[in-house]
């Protein structure tokens, strides 16, 4: 499928080295940096440009930030915050930071692109009970992940998450696409995005089960998948070694159902067809496993890392066909009270949780460098009903009339969107201390 891959090497992700010390013993070059560096931090003070505008002066702003350490350290993200608990604010204009199209998300999560006409859903921000939740700030992401390799495994809603952090950093910074599968159906499927003056690299693997997967996770013409659980991707299971943060999201598929492998035996399956006559699984258990797998391949090495694990974000069909132009068309967040997690959700949710916790009592009684860490989206979610792409995820649709049968993506978010509320939080995480 696609170009064929080759595992990253660990001396790509090494920064570059540049001595600085030599460049600045001309006295003359030492003279003009102050001197432009004095203009520069003038101009910065006069105008206080934002973390997206891109002035004349952002270039030489970068090295001066790169470089020099001028802009003071911010202190680490809220230890006693708990993000997943609060309520979506009106905060017009909040969320327009980027323009989906320039930093190439995939065409049906680009929603002002395909023609959505209101833009509601972009004036809303995340309050969290009892602290704050600061914007994001790419400078911020880039500074405290400087020279790591940040990479998103799993389902569609961790590429989701992926490409809105891309987006997010792309539009304050140079990005460069290092690799991109070359096959056009599965292209937004494995990719890796770089920014140099960083020295950063954000990474996403089509992995939907986390684990080993064949058969409909690869082509969606075959009925069933088959699922290795004590057997990592290929892909990132190849790349583990060079992984300095990983975040892990699945579940959709899980529910779904799959025939699932344990070593060279078949364990069960979950919705397999009654004539194979495998015993039932259900979805717990094969998700308690493929995290289990994933996490223990992450902390195989005394390289220090952060995993990650997000929690399960529902979709709003909320009882109607996916294929009516009617599904998803809620225009404002749900009020606190008005809808409440059901039971799946508040299920999957825990399944992370546990796993979450045992990975952590493990890893202190191992003594092991990795640290692991809790995103939990469910609610916040739960509560955006109306920040999908619906109908939107196709160009134009109604330019010739309204279809009576149409797919609805009431799944995943448009880009801007509520997901970019995802990346906050996981920025505050990343930040605290240990």
């Amino acid at each position: 499928m696609g170009a064929s891959y080759q595992p990253l090497d660990p001396q790509d992700l090494k920064p570059s080295s540049k001595n600085h010390a030599h460049f600045l013993s001309n006295p003359v070059i030492s003279w003009l940096c102050c001197g432009f560096i004095s203009l520069a931090l003038l101009h910065l003070l006069i105008f206080s440009p934002s973390g997206t505008q891109r002035s004349a002066f952002s270039p030489l702003l970068q090295y001066i930030d790169d470089t020099y350490n001028f802009v003071s350290s911010e202190p680490g993200g809220n230890e006693s915050c708990n993000y997943s608990v609060g309520k979506w604010v009106r905060s017009p204009g909040y969320a327009r930071r980027y323009n989906a199209t320039e930093c190439n998300v995939k065409e049906s999560h680009d929603c002002i692109r395909n023609g959505r006409p209101d833009t509601g859903y972009l004036d809303w921000r995340w309050q969290p009970a009892g602290c704050p939740l600061p914007a994001f700030n790419a400078r911020t992401f880039l500074r405290a992940m400087r020279g790591k390799h940040v990479a998103f495994i799993g389902d569609s809603m961790a590429r989701n998450q992926a490409q809105s952090l891309v987006c997010l950093l792309a539009a304050a910074f140079r990005s460069r696409l290092v690799y991109r599968d070359e096959d056009a159906q599965h292209s937004y499927n494995n990719w890796r995005y770089a920014f140099p003056v960083h020295d950063v690299k954000v990474s996403y693997y089509w992995n939907p089960f986390i684990v080993k997967s064949t058969g409909k996770s690869e082509d969606e013409s075959i009925q069933e998948s088959h699922v290795h659980l004590d057997t990592p991707g290929d892909r990132w299971g190849a790349d583990a070694d060079t992984i300095d943060v990983a975040v892990l999201s699945a579940s959709h598929w899980l529910l779904n159902g799959a025939i699932y492998h344990n070593g060279s035996e078949v364990a069960g399956a979950h919705n397999a067809p009654p004539e194979l006559n495998y015993t039932g699984l259900g979805y717990a258990w094969p998700l308690k496993m493929a995290y289990r797998t994933a996490v223990e391949r992450l902390s195989s090495s005394s390289r220090p890392r952060t995993v990650v694990l997000a929690t399960f974000s529902p979709a709003h069909f909320e009882g109607r066909p996916s294929d009516s132009p009617t599904a998803c068309t809620k225009m404002e967040p749900y009020k606190e009270g008005e809808k409440e997690v059901d039971w799946i959700s508040k299920e999957l949710r825990d399944i992370v949780y546990e796993e979450a916790e045992a990975a952590k009592a493990r890893s202190v009684a191992g003594a092991s460098a990795t640290r692991i860490e809790l995103l939990d989206v469910t609610k916040l979610a739960v509560m955006r009903p109306d920040g999908h792409p619906s109908v939107y995820m196709h160009r134009n649709p109604f330019e010739h009339g309204v279809p009576e049968r149409m797919y609805s993506d009431c799944l995943h978010f448009c880009l801007p969107g509520p997901v970019d509320t995802f990346n906050e939080i996981l920025l505050q995480i990343l930040r605290k201390r240990r």
